[in-house]
């Protein structure tokens, strides 16, 4: 049985760009004969014309003067602020809005991986990518999230060793936690590194040890973290080296347990 080869998937220009939010077929079509979709420096101005999609396009081309956005595969990397609700559909600012609006038009749909409730802050990602988002979420690829965590009271230096245990129980639960592993840096401070997602379980796992969460900032996913120079709200693409760091299994971060 010989070789198989891939082969390059081509797609029609019009189709492309109305799955990646940038009109209607209708819209393209009057941008392209305006001249104003380029691909290696010249015009295309016949929508129904065909062209691969190859990983090398958005380098190559242009849309109303502006490099094409990654095709399907586009990997967010955003600094979430405050108040800001992880949804498509909600009241308030929703993490869309600080976005392209353009990209809340793509098909398949640009969606959060896990979400981080209103009141925190710090790394999420956003994909159109399924099977990575499923895989970073899942806990059985155990993908570390490392949180800063601001709480109202001292630590009573009970907690490193019952979060670590794989025995500590959420309130309404029935199935102990993965052991989590805590780095105390004051004693209203520390760094929880978790492997799970369930709902608001940093939260309810201090809350559970008698004390409240006032600040809660994620700093990193797998292997990678936030930029120095990413601000709250801001945001960047990610290449496939950092989604590799995404899915190390060793994290960077001190943590002990």
């Amino acid at each position: 049985m010989g070789p198989k080869w891939s082969k390059t998937p081509t797609s029609r220009i019009d189709r492309l760009l109305s799955s990646m939010g940038y009109g209607s077929r209708t819209e393209i079509a009057r941008i392209a004969r305006a001249g104003k979709v380029m691909l290696d420096g010249e015009a295309l101005r016949d929508v129904t014309a065909r062209i691969p999609v190859t990983p090398d396009l958005s380098a190559r081309m242009m849309v109303q003067g502006e490099a094409l956005d990654p095709v399907a595969g586009m990997v967010v990397l955003m600094n979430k602020p405050l108040g800001v609700t992880c949804s498509h559909k909600d009241e308030g600012t929703l993490i869309h809005d600080l976005l392209p609006p353009r990209w809340r038009r793509r098909n398949p749909p640009l969606s959060t991986v896990g979400r981080l409730d209103r009141q925190t802050t710090g790394l999420l990602l956003l994909t159109d990518d399924g099977d990575l988002l499923h895989r970073i979420i899942s806990p059985r690829h155990h993908v570390d999230k490392i949180y800063r965590v601001t709480l109202a009271r001292p630590l009573d230096g009970t907690e490193a060793e019952h979060f670590a245990s794989g025995r500590f129980m959420l309130q309404g639960e029935d199935k102990p936690l993965a052991p989590a592993f805590l780095d105390v840096l004051t004693e209203t401070e520390a760094l929880i590194r978790i492997t799970e997602g369930r709902y608001h379980q940093v939260r309810r796992m201090f809350a559970a040890a008698g004390n409240h969460v006032v600040e809660l900032h994620r700093e990193s996913l797998g292997g990678l973290s936030l930029p120095d120079d990413l601000g709250l709200g801001q945001w960047s693409l990610l290449d496939p080296g950092d989604v590799a760091r995404i899915l190390r299994t060793e994290n960077a971060c001190n943590t002990s347990g």
